[in-house]
């Protein structure tokens, strides 16, 4: 992340290139444990998401199973 600091730094003009590779390298390293972490977090979102779409299909099969029980209980209630 570029902090305020680094904005006024960049605007100053850091003489010293040594010091802006530095800069930068702990700034990517920042950015690739960020990816990481975003990364972790999208795999985890996904595993919720087949979880979810497996208990709605679950849901879904009671549901057609508990109309069928009812439509054929008013059909025996209808012979009587």
């Amino acid at each position: 992340m570029i902090t305020s600091e680094d904005i006024a730094r960049v605007k100053r003009g850091s003489a010293d290139p040594e010091e802006r590779i530095e800069q930068l390298e702990k700034q990517k390293e920042i950015l690739k444990a960020a990816c990481k972490k975003s990364g972790e977090t999208i795999k985890a979102l996904q595993k919720e998401i087949e979880e979810l779409k497996a208990e709605l299909a679950r849901a879904k099969e009671d549901h057609q199973y508990d109309n069928l029980v009812h439509q054929k209980e008013l059909e025996s209630l209808r012979k009587k």
